[in-house]
């Protein structure tokens, strides 16, 4: 460890952290041989006493679906035991212990969180993940899912990986970067060779101490006695690693023909067990006393029935150092041994290794192998698999069909860009219409995911004329994604477009009949801003078929909620949420929202969790649940982020935007607003830009820059080609143009408010559609407009009754009824302090002094529950709700023992000491 004191010092504080309770995190990363597995050995070697769980990522094993986790928990399995049932069934499906299909790898996560948990309950644990750039995907997602959750459980989870190398991506831990040596430090690897040979020696190497190592053993005894001729360290080197492969290389051509032999075939094998790499090597001529050789050079480290190399550099070198015939023989020995052990997926990834040519057995085999690991969502695995049978397929269409299987299970493990890849080597058009439409659906995930939704929905369209008569049973699902994209994309234009080709269908039948026929467009304004209109004008509700719209919805809510959806589920519980908000029924959405969110959690379908999360916070922001939209918004952030789900993640920033508009944190406002923008606009993102937008217009009508609240709520509203689409914002924009002095402004929207909020009887939409007529009209008719609104708004958002009442409370005020102003405004004072929006709360305020009233009132940022944090007042709130610390760690994503650490934290703040105090705390 010779020049790594800084590098130590990090790993023992974390280490010293443990010891007091507090889990670490750290991702050590360099080039080859530059030391970070000699710093996990000096972890594991200050850990005296810990329990210590070590994985070593194997290049040939990194499409072995969760290999490398059972590797790492082989040593704790009896743990599995005491897991919640849910996550103990996910545990022994991903290790196939049992026969089950995993349905979420979620669960998966969490299981893998407990288990750390649970192995860390007697004492710190040190877990080691060395060349996590080659362990199998799946692995390493479980383990950095976890790895970003641990708090307080007394774990240490060190991650290596070697820059550069192509394989499993680690994100999102924190980083230590680990450089090559100073000249000093390198002198002290060098010891008895002659200064020259020594400088060339580091000239060579570059501060790399394993270069410095294995450059000098390479060394004949006359080099190191000084005799360098010109060429035996070149000036003009080649590459740093191939320099060490080439040292490596050197000294395995030393050992005797069957010593490689056996080097070959323990390179080759995948398992590490001493038994099968012996018995595939007797098959080739070779036995255990042939590993002699290898073990007393160094190279081979045994340890009973386990084999290692002491650096997968020597690994890599024995591999490709042998030839093609000899690689293909081994690879045939291991797949026969493997086979006798009933290792069927393992077998078959050999046989493929060992094809040269297109080989259709191996490529069923492979295909089976797929099978096997999505049914246990290793969908990174199963993607390689079908590419790889892909490869030794000979007849085009079954290529076909495998690389849309490959392209599709890509896109299920968020590699949205291999995904492209793997669509684009497809060959068009194609003869099977069910491979036509998973190809379109492929190609859709990629558009959505990171380009532009409209495409999408084309692509989806496309899919489904092109499956529509060879396979009708495929096209239900086809339309109901395209609309969900076109809803995204923000285009009535389009929705209808989609709709129209199946109107009878129940998840389409809403959207036919609001967006019928021509729905692009301004209407007209016959008569004046304040004249008659055409029943008929497109974007009136006089233009669609609103009572069967309605009716519509009734339907499809009544089959999702009776579980006679179609087999997509799950995207009709989704989009009978959306219709939901777009007709102003927020309860109604809200239930469909929180349904969705179940279905994900409960029936595996993980991927699509953040898209339910975004829709949930939604519904709540719309009913004034401010806490617990913030909550679902920030988690839903937290896993899209996690999966690189970008486009989901700019919805949910927006989202987040427009909660800290409401609560008058510009800072935090304007970057999610702004981080939105710069994904949502350049790829025709319409809802996310116009949320975002909404967002800044909210933040700036809130801090009273009524002029700028106005252009971007202007703004927002001109990304919809619908006025529906747009008629939540209505009212803000009223406001806006109100308070800006530009009357003119706010006579549309409020109209348009006032029709649609009509046709569609919602009291949500009513109340505001009333204090809009109250802005705009004349003063005699104003306040009837106000009355009627606070009645509406009963048993509704308080955040909007709120906002009524102070705009009353301010047209009170400046005729001069001050005792009813104070009544008004001392309300909404209490609603905005209540729910924590300080801007509302401090014009309110504001007002209620100048009508002569006590402003005195706690706010609520005061307030004990306002000193939590985010995930320590959701945790309350679980646990208030009567939650035990598993069913609030199950919920959250985090370990039993972080709830706990949560609520320790937690009560000293409330001014309690039990969770049996909580639920009279939190009590509105």
């Amino acid at each position: 460890m010779q020049g790594r004191s800084a590098e130590r010092e990090r790993i023992e504080r974390l280490l010293d952290g443990a010891r007091q309770g507090t889990s670490g995190v750290l991702l050590v990363h360099g080039e080859a041989g530059i030391g970070k597995t000699a710093l996990l050995d000096h972890a594991a070697a200050r850990a005296e006493g810990w329990r210590v769980l070590r994985v070593e990522g194997i290049e040939s094993e990194m499409e072995l679906a969760f290999g490398g986790l059972h590797q790492l928990f082989l040593p704790v399995l009896p743990l599995v035991d005491t897991l919640p049932p849910p996550q103990a069934e996910a545990v022994r499906a991903v290790f196939g212990l049992s026969g089950d299909g995993v349905r979420d790898r979620f669960t998966v996560g969490l299981a893998v969180l407990t288990l750390l948990s649970e192995a860390a309950a007697d004492g710190p644990l040190l877990c080691l993940v060395d060349d996590a750039q080659w362990l199998d995907q799946p692995s390493v997602d479980m383990l950095t899912f976890a790895a970003r959750r641990l708090r307080a459980e007394g774990v240490v989870m060190l991650f290596a990986v070697r820059d550069g190398a192509p394989g499993a991506a680690v994100k999102g831990l924190p980083q230590l970067l680990v450089e090559g040596l100073d000249r000093a430090a390198a002198a002290e690897l060098l010891p008895g060779l002659p200064p020259y040979v020594a400088d060339r020696v580091m000239a060579e190497a570059r501060g790399n101490p394993l270069a410095l190592i294995e450059l000098s053993a390479a060394l004949t005894p006359a080099q190191r006695a000084g005799q360098l001729g010109p060429l035996a360290l070149p000036e003009a080197a080649a590459g740093l690693p191939s320099r060490i492969q080439d040292g490596f290389r050197e000294q395995i051509r030393r050992l005797p023909e069957a010593a490689r032999l056996v080097l070959l075939v323990a390179a080759a094998d995948d398992t590490g067990d001493l038994t099968t790499v012996l018995r595939a090597a007797a098959a080739l001529g070779a036995a255990v006393e042939d590993l002699e050789p290898a073990e007393r050079a160094g190279f081979l480290l045994l340890s009973g029935a386990v084999v290692r190399f002491r650096h997968p550099l020597v690994r890599y070198a024995a591999y490709q150092g042998a030839p093609l015939a000899r690689r293909i023989a081994a690879h045939r020995a291991l797949a026969e041994v493997l086979g006798a052990d009933g290792q069927a997926h393992r077998r078959a990834w050999h046989l493929a290794a060992a094809s040269t040519g297109p080989d259709d057995l191996v490529a069923e085999e492979l295909e089976r192998v797929a099978e096997w690991a999505g049914s246990r969502q290793g969908m990174a695995s199963a993607s390689a698999a079908y590419e790889r049978a892909a490869r030794l397929t000979a007849d085009p269409l079954l290529r076909a069909r495998r690389l849309v299987l490959a392209a599709q299970r890509a896109a299920d493990a968020g590699q949205d860009e291999r995904c492209g890849a793997l669509a684009g080597q497809v060959t068009v058009p194609l003869a099977d219409p069910g491979v036509t439409a998973s190809l379109a659906r492929a190609r859709a995930v990629v558009e959505l995911g990171y380009r532009r939704p409209e495409t999408a929905a084309r692509i989806l369209l496309d899919g489904a004329e092109a499956t529509g008569a060879g396979r009708p049973d495929m096209v239900a699902s086809l339309l109901t994604d395209a609309v969900h994209a076109a809803w995204s994309a923000g285009s009535a234009a389009l929705i209808g477009e989609v709709a129209a080709r199946a109107p009878g269908l129940p998840v389409l039948a809403v959207p036919a009949r609001l967006f019928p026929g021509d729905v692009s467009g301004a209407p007209a304004v016959t008569g004046g801003p304040d004249g008659p209109r055409a029943p008929d004008v497109p974007g009136t509700p006089g233009a669609c078929d609103v009572p069967g719209a309605l009716d519509a919805l009734g339907t499809l809510s009544a089959l999702v909620a009776g579980g006679r959806a179609t087999e997509a589920g799950l995207m009709d519980r989704l989009m009978t949420g959306i219709y939901g908000q777009l007709a102003g029924d927020h309860a109604a959405a809200r239930e469909a929202a929180t349904a969705a969110v179940a279905h994900c959690r409960e029936q595996g379908v993980g991927g699509w969790l953040p898209t339910t999360l975004h829709l949930l916070a939604r519904t709540e922001l719309a009913l004034g649940r401010l806490d617990e939209a913030s909550a679902h918004a920030t988690e839903g952030l937290q896993l899209a982020e996690y999966y690189d789900l970008a486009h989901r993640a700019a919805h949910l920033r927006a989202t987040l935007a427009m909660l800290a508009g409401l609560r008058g944190d510009e800072e935090q406002g304007n970057a999610l607003a702004g981080e939105a923008l710069a994904y949502t606009r350049p790829r025709g993102v319409g809802r996310g830009t116009a949320d975002a937008r909404w967002a800044l217009g909210l933040l700036e009508l809130g801090l009273g820059r009524a002029g700028a609240a106005l252009e971007h709520l202007e703004s927002a509203r001109a990304e919809g080609d619908h006025p529906l689409l747009a008629l939540p914002l209505l009212a803000d924009l009223v406001e806006a143009a109100g308070r800006a002095g530009r009357p003119e402004r706010a006579a549309e929207p409020a109209r348009l408010l006032g029709e649609w909020a009509a046709a569609l009887g919602q009291p949500a939409l009513l109340a505001v559609a009333s204090r809009c007529q109250a802005l705009t009209g004349p003063d005699g008719t104003a306040e009837e407009h106000f009355t009627a609104a606070l009645t509406l708004h009963e048993g509704g958002s308080d955040y909007e009754r709120a906002r009524t009442a102070l705009l009353y409370g301010e047209w009170l005020r400046r005729l001069r009824r001050q005792i009813d102003a104070r009544e008004q405004l001392r309300g909404a004072l209490e609603s905005f302090d209540r729910l924590g929006a300080r801007p509302w709360a401090a014009r309110a305020r504001a007002e209620l002094a100048a009508a002569g009233g006590e402003t005195g009132l706690t706010a609520r940022e005061d307030g004990p529950i306002s000193l939590l944090s985010p995930q320590e007042r959701e945790v309350v709130r679980l646990a208030a709700a009567g939650a035990s610390n598993r069913e609030i760690a199950a919920q959250l994503f985090l370990s039993p023992r972080t709830v706990g650490h949560h609520l320790y934290r937690a009560f000293p703040k409330l001014g309690i000491s039990s969770r049996t105090e909580l639920a009279s705390l939190l009590a509105p």
